[in-house]
């Protein structure tokens, strides 16, 4: 595992840390008694190392609503270099927007925006972005289909013996996004979302007290939204402090007939954390996770095998994490706060 610059020793992932992470992965919100029991250690163990890598930033369990019931769109934003960095912490602080990178490529920025509709995309784009300070473009992809997502990426640091003593949740694979803007969320599921966002292994009494409900009530919503697939959990952490210090970009074109089969196959590769068609021509947009420069070249390889038509037309390299599904990052990709989704007005 390559050393992270300027940190001590404890503020490091470990081969035991990455072992937990995969656990929650597959079962975040399971007992500490079955995460121990895939892990090999105590179930106070288990629950004490957790709350380390949550207390500090390194690990954390969220929550955000399924594909099929929120309109998403990628925005590709050049502007002028005094301004990047500034911008990004701007745009992180809009409850709308998702996900800020700062990149190197052909732009600067890489922001994943949600709305309730397509109108709401392009207010954001218009209202939100376009009037930053030395912003010169921004160019919108919109989500058509998603075939992986982060919370089906897996750490893979358990082996198969220690992972089927867990729960297994399916990928959710091959996911039209919602366009209409019909919404399948009440006001009282929004606000348990936001509360899962920040934990998503709270407690249901703990739960319910936050949502001002019983411990019943809570148990019973939560259990509801999961068992109809309208939240996906996630159990996500530092990249950079757990050796996968390189995330790449790559945009393809492939014939629209074959999109489906190829953005699937490209999905199942190890590396893959987002696969999704888009609006555009360069109508595949895929997200790899990877050991460093070094390992673009492999993955690149694995890419051609499975795209026999079409092809990569454009990579970019993450420079900057600044937010990732609602978490605002330091430097170290540590989580420092969250901002609760909300729709644009």
């Amino acid at each position: 595992m390559p050393v992270v610059p300027d940190l001590p020793a404890s503020d490091r992932l470990t081969e035991t840390d990455l072992v937990l992470i995969d656990a929650l992965q597959s079962a975040p919100r399971s007992p500490w008694s079955r995460i121990a029991e895939a892990t090999g250690t105590a179930a106070s163990t288990a629950a004490r190392r957790w709350e380390r890598l949550r207390d500090k930033g390194m690990a954390w369990v969220t929550a955000y609503e399924s594909a099929d019931s929120v309109v998403v769109a990628h925005v590709e934003i050049s502007c002028a270099a005094p301004e990047v960095a500034a911008n990004a912490d701007r745009l992180a602080r809009l409850p709308w927007v998702v996900s800020v990178y700062e990149v190197a490529g052909d732009y600067d920025l890489l922001i994943t925006v949600g709305a309730f509709d397509l109108p709401g995309i392009r207010g954001v784009v218009r209202d939100d972005v376009s009037t930053l300070p030395g912003v010169e473009q921004a160019r919108v992809r919109l989500a058509m289909t998603q075939y992986g997502e982060g919370g089906d990426w897996r750490m893979r640091a358990l082996s198969n013996a220690e992972r089927v003593r867990l729960p297994q949740r399916s990928p959710v694979g091959c996911v039209s996004f919602s366009d209409t803007g019909r919404d399948r969320y009440s006001a009282a599921d929004r606000e348990l979302l936001a509360v899962l966002g920040r934990d998503g292994r709270i407690g249901h009494r703990a739960l319910g007290q936050a949502l001002g409900v019983s411990e019943h009530t809570a148990a019973r919503r939560l259990r509801k939204l999961l068992v109809d697939g309208r939240v996906v959990l996630r159990c996500d952490f530092a990249q950079r402090l757990a050796g996968l210090t390189t995330s790449v970009i790559y945009r393809a074109r492939v014939p629209h007939a074959d999109c489906d089969e190829v953005g699937a196959a490209l999905a199942r590769l190890e590396a893959v954390r987002l696969c999704v068609s888009v609006s555009g021509e360069e109508n595949l947009f895929v997200h790899a996770l990877l050991h460093g420069l070094s390992g673009a070249a492999p993955f690149e390889a694995s890419v051609r095998d499975r795209m026999p038509t079409g092809g990569v037309t454009a990579r970019t390299v993450v420079l900057r994490a600044v937010k990732r599904v609602g978490w605002v990052l330091d430097e170290h990709e540590r989580a420092v706060f969250y901002v609760p989704p909300q729709e644009p007005a």
